[in-house]
């Protein structure tokens, strides 16, 4: 139990980050020997102290690839967290009979995970989303260490690089210098700046007499279709959709369970292909 604590504190850095780079630090790095014999153990026996051992010796080196990403604005706390998580990864899918050392198996799992994280927390809106963007938003962001945007000659290059037209590293270039904004106004902002959010531009439509009439009719409508389509059910598979799901104070599917003397997995079963025909029935009507 103890040894289970220690693996998971170590791995989240918490508020004292130089005390947390210090405790990893000063765990010994393994030989090529323990880390062959601890990898097998792992491997062929499952041994999970063994895992533990592993993944505690190889912190310092996320701490190090941690550091490589520190231009994002980011936690260097939360980095080294994500990247724990792909140095885990690592460890479970290792092969000790490939012959690598752990460390250059590893590092592709940290840098995934890092890079996941930074591309869902560095901006609001995704600047990446497929492989290709999201090897260009990298590429540019080596690149781009001012605030300067790039010459002519440095997008033809970068683009004749990595594949892509000089109008797509224009764009991402584009994604990665805009900031966010916020949708509505800051608290203590005074009148002239609050005017200037977003969310005054927006039309409220909430007292639109049709566009009331439109919402009563698409939810009669919708009911209409729900009792239609409730009513070829047979009785059990009603009643299941309607403790579930329908009733003020639902029930679990344990307690269905009880009632109709079956296992949850069978209720469970039950209430999904029941969902799949009122969905078709809807659709249908």
């Amino acid at each position: 139990m103890g040894k289970s604590l220690q693996l998971v504190e170590a791995l989240s850095p918490g508020q004292n980050l130089e005390a947390y780079v210090r405790s990893v630090s000063a765990i010994p790095i393994l030989t090529k020997e323990e880390e062959s014999e601890l990898a097998r153990s792992l491997f062929f026996d499952n041994d999970l102290d063994a895992a533990r051992r592993l993944v505690m010796s190889h912190m310092r080196f996320v701490v190090h690839v941690a550091k490589t990403y520190s231009g994002y604005g980011l936690s260097q706390g939360d980095l080294i967290q994500e990247g724990n998580v792909g140095l885990m990864k690592a460890v479970k899918r290792f092969d000790p009979t490939m012959g690598v050392r752990l460390v250059s198996f590893a590092v592709h799992w940290i840098k995934a995970e890092m890079h996941e994280f930074i591309l869902r927390n560095w901006r609001i809106v995704k600047v990446a989303t497929t492989k290709a963007q999201r090897k260009l938003f990298f590429n540019l962001r080596s690149k781009k260490k001012g605030l300067n945007w790039l010459t002519n000659d440095e997008v033809k290059a970068m683009a004749e690089d990595l594949g892509v037209d000089q109008a797509v590293v224009r764009q991402m270039e584009g994604r990665m210098s805009s900031s966010d904004m916020a949708f509505d106004a800051s608290v203590g902002d005074d009148d002239e700046r609050a005017y200037q959010s977003p969310a005054y531009f927006l039309e409220d439509h909430s007292n639109d007499p049709a566009r009331k009439l439109e919402d009563e009719n698409w939810e009669a409508d919708s009911n209409l279709r729900l009792a239609e389509a409730m009513g070829q059910l047979d009785e059990r598979s009603k009643d299941i959709l309607m403790q579930r799901w329908l009733s003020e104070q639902k029930s679990t599917l344990h307690e269905l369970a009880a009632q109709y003397q079956v296992s949850a997995e069978r209720i469970r079963q039950l209430e999904k292909n029941a969902m799949k025909k009122i969905k078709v029935a809807m659709l249908e009507a």
